[in-house]
């Protein structure tokens, strides 16, 4: 399974970025997660197949009206490990 492993900057807590991206992900079929970060980004790994994650991150870049996306970091990767839907992780 393919997946990427990103951490979202810039103006993207408070703004229901992650309610955004839960549903982005479900609407492509993307699995995995996301959470906020102490440090005020946001933190996702996603898995799907490489056009998906693609398009995923894509979207990431845009965010919910009110965000203000200035840079992603991710890493991609293969896994065994199956995430069975996308979720909010408190």
């Amino acid at each position: 399974m393919h997946q990427f492993h990103a951490t979202i900057h810039g103006k993207v807590q408070g703004v229901w970025f992650r309610a955004w991206t839960r549903d982005t992900a479900r609407e492509l079929g993307v699995t995995g997660w996301v959470r906020n970060l102490p440090d005020g980004n946001v933190e996702t790994l996603a898995q799907g197949n490489p056009e998906l994650l693609s398009k995923f991150e894509r979207d990431l870049w845009e965010g919910p009206p009110l965000a203000r996306v200035t840079k992603i970091n991710t890493t991609q990767s293969e896994t065994d490990e199956i995430i069975p839907s996308f979720s909010i992780r408190r």
